[in-house]
């Protein structure tokens, strides 16, 4: 007897996103949830996709994004669905933009201004109210979302160069609770970065404490990727302890030319602590990364490019040593002049990039900056760099490892149930797309440019991608964590 689906894809290579091995079969989608799977020629459907032989993986989970803003201000989300993207996970670093509960500062504080240098997206009281304006105007993926430390201390306090008060650590709790009741994840910090860098461990904790009753993450990029790397691994993992929950090492990275070869250790070191309490770890696969634009971040690093100068526009995309050189003065002269401003820092080393990635643990994050006027490339080539470079020339693992790294680990770290994974019953968010032919194409002298080979992406079982254009459609959802 016959069937009738709303969407059947034919002939799939099925990767499943468990790291098995692929077979070969037909996909049978009915609504948003995957139905059928399996030898499927007797069917009929009211659209059909003949991928003859191609990749049907489950859709792309960006581990790390800052795509909080991107998803009310350019819905269709371009740079993540054209290379695979079906969701993401928002609010990371300790950048949200809820809640803001009054007027943010002006000018915006570094590196809360990475959403938005003019101040008025952060214009959500409770994280209720920021996750209602994404339920009410969709965008194309799914998202689910961190309530960032960095805001919470913007939204109560005046002194950043101090560490918070009993009363304003009982305040950054209460919004805690609110975003985890309105549907956040976890919470996120960004101990690098100034506003947060005064934070001394036990008011994280005190402030992470509402995590463990509402089941949340603590995602952290830590205190120091650089010298102080395992103080700030041990950190991290004494928060996770303190608080109860799991915690994710944001973009693990070893920072510095002193530090490269040092991923042997950390990596070890995280081996053995994940035998005792729940770690996970993201990267994505880059040698440079990209922030807000320092002197001090400029003087480690072997090359700098500017991504957005808000005085001096004209200069995005050009390294900072040229344009001092164009301006008549040092480097540190150039930056002063160039503020508040982002930039891409080159600053690791190959070998760990490699080592990492590879570890089995590893998830996938883009770490992108989708506001910057010349981005890092990996906002758009993260995931096909990772199916194309380092699976396909290099050969650090196989495609089915590489697409766990990228959904079925995610998924389960996150933990988003039945995403990630294609088997029957779960959510119909698939990637379809050419092993062969899958690559990145965005460079950092030409960062922004779609990926090539993805065939396809559907999100909730709607196609939102097809042959290279957006369908219009937009079916993503909030998610959240279950509850314990």
């Amino acid at each position: 007897m016959s069937t009738q689906f709303d969407l059947l894809i034919r002939n799939a290579t099925v990767i499943d996103g468990t790291g098995a091995d692929r077979f070969h079969a037909d996909i049978g989608i009915n609504g948003d949830r995957i139905v059928k799977i399996g030898h499927l020629s007797e069917c009929t459907a009211k659209e059909e996709i003949d991928l003859k032989g191609q990749v049907a993986a489950p859709g792309f989970i960006d581990a790390h994004t800052h795509d909080d803003r991107m998803m009310l201000s350019n819905p269709e989300m371009t740079p993540k669905v054209s290379q695979g993207v079906t969701t993401i996970i928002g609010g990371n670093c300790g950048v949200s933009l809820a809640p803001m509960p009054r007027p943010i500062p002006d000018p915006v504080t570094p590196p809360l201004n990475l959403l938005d240098d003019e101040g008025g997206w952060f214009r959500f009281p409770s994280f209720k109210s920021y996750l209602d304006a994404l339920r009410a105007e969709p965008s194309t993926t799914n998202r689910a979302m961190l309530v960032g430390h960095t805001t919470l201390r913007v939204a109560t306090m005046d002194d950043f160069e101090k560490p918070a008060t009993t009363e304003q650590i009982q305040a950054m709790r209460e919004l805690v609770v609110e975003a985890m009741q309105a549907g956040a994840i976890g919470v996120s910090t960004g101990l690098f970065y100034e506003p947060a860098v005064a934070s001394p461990t036990e008011e994280v904790i005190e402030i992470c404490r509402p995590l463990k009753d509402y089941n949340g993450l603590y995602c952290t990029h830590m205190r120091d990727e650089a010298d102080g790397i395992m103080d700030s691994l041990e950190e991290t993992f004494r928060i996770g302890r303190e608080v109860g929950v799991p915690v994710v090492i944001s973009h693990h990275k070893l920072v510095g030319a002193k530090n490269h070869g040092r991923s042997d250790e950390t990596l070890e070191f995280i081996r053995q602590s994940m035998a005792k309490q729940p770690i996970c770890l993201d990267c994505y696969p880059y040698t440079a990364g990209s922030t807000v634009l320092s002197m001090s971040r400029a003087q480690t690093s072997s090359r700098v490019i500017v991504t957005w100068s808000k005085s001096l526009p004209e200069y995005a995309g050009q390294d900072l040593d040229k344009i001092a050189e164009k301006m008549g003065v040092s480097q540190a002269d150039a930056v002063d002049r160039l503020l508040p401003a982002g930039a891409i820092y080159f600053r690791m080393d190959e070998g760990d990039v490699q080592k990492i990635l590879q570890f089995a643990p590893t998830m996938v994050g883009s770490d992108g900056l989708p506001h910057d006027a010349s981005p890092h490339p990996r906002l758009w080539s993260t995931f096909p760099r990772v199916l194309g470079h380092y699976r396909r020339e290099l050969g650090l693992f196989s495609l089915e490892t590489a697409v766990h790294k990228m959904t079925g680990l995610t998924a389960v770290n996150f933990g988003l149930t039945d995403r990630g994974i294609l088997k029957e019953g779960a959510y119909a968010d698939l990637t379809l797309f050419d092993e062969e032919t899958v690559d990145e194409v965005a460079t950092y002298e030409n960062p922004i440019a779609m990926a090539r080979g993805i065939h396809a992406v559907i999100v909730n079982g709607v196609v939102v991608w097809d042959h290279g254009k957006a369908t219009g459609a937009r079916p993503g959802r909030v998610l959240s964590r279950p509850r314990k």
